[in-house]
């Protein structure tokens, strides 16, 4: 249960952290912190939870990275689903709070987006499906492949969270304007369950696309860049 819990908790900071400084902190054009500072916020809940739960639990805080890690070979298939439902409720819980912070502000309208992924019309840049389907795959992918390497035993000890986080954050800057950025499953859907309507719509998308790309890019790492005698 500390397994579980550590995936609960650390996936609540990672959506109150990434998602919050989207909803509460962006929007002001003087002192908004913009895509950039929302990209780095994603990237330091993952530095921040690794160096804080990565001993217990692994610090995956995303479905699509627990089944790229068991596809890996990193990770067992019994814990999958504990694992996926700890995430969820733990995104799901951080999207009641920051909903709870942000309607106390006037105006406040949660149909607007409230940080959620998106395409078409509900692309912040406007990208379509396919765009939106192959930037979610490819930016899943990859980030799989930092996960895997930076962990492996042959890599640098202990500079893993930093890479995985900076990895993210890069992966912000990149996507932001495609989707919003979902290359997680739990993250999108604790926001898309708030505003329903068009996010739960296109909700389908942003758990499909990450997992397919995670199982590439685990699959990638597996059996074309490991080494099965060092890995760990």
């Amino acid at each position: 249960m500390k397994q579980y819990s550590a995936e609960f908790f650390g996936t609540f900071w990672l959506v109150l952290g990434g998602c919050g400084s989207a909803v509460l902190a962006a929007g002001f054009p003087e002192l908004g912190i913009g895509f950039v500072g929302v990209s780095l916020a994603f990237g330091l809940t993952v530095l921040t939870m690794a160096y804080a739960i990565g001993h217990i639990s692994g610090c995956h805080l995303n479905p699509a990275v627990s089944i790229g890690l068991w596809m890996g070979g990193r990770f067992p298939a019994n814990k999958l689903l504990p694992y996926i439902i700890a995430q969820v409720l733990g995104g799901i819980i951080a999207g009641g709070v920051l909903y709870l912070i942000a309607s106390g502000k006037a105006g406040f309208d949660v149909s607007a987006g409230f940080a959620s992924n998106g395409y078409d019309i509900h692309s912040p840049g406007g990208y379509s499906l396919f765009s939106a389907f192959i930037t979610e795959v490819v930016m899943t992918m990859m980030f799989l492949i930092i996960i895997l390497g930076s962990t492996d035993t042959r890599a640098p000890q202990g500079l893993a969270p930093v890479a995985i986080g900076l990895g993210l954050t890069l992966i912000h800057l990149i996507s932001i304007p495609v989707t919003n950025t979902s290359v997680n499953p739990a993250r999108s859907l604790a926001t898309a369950l708030y505003v329903g309507d068009w996010a739960m719509a296109q909700l389908w998308l942003f758990w499909l696309a990450p997992i397919l790309g995670a199982l590439l890019g685990a699959a990638i790492y597996r059996y074309v860049l490991s080494d099965e005698t060092t890995s760990a």
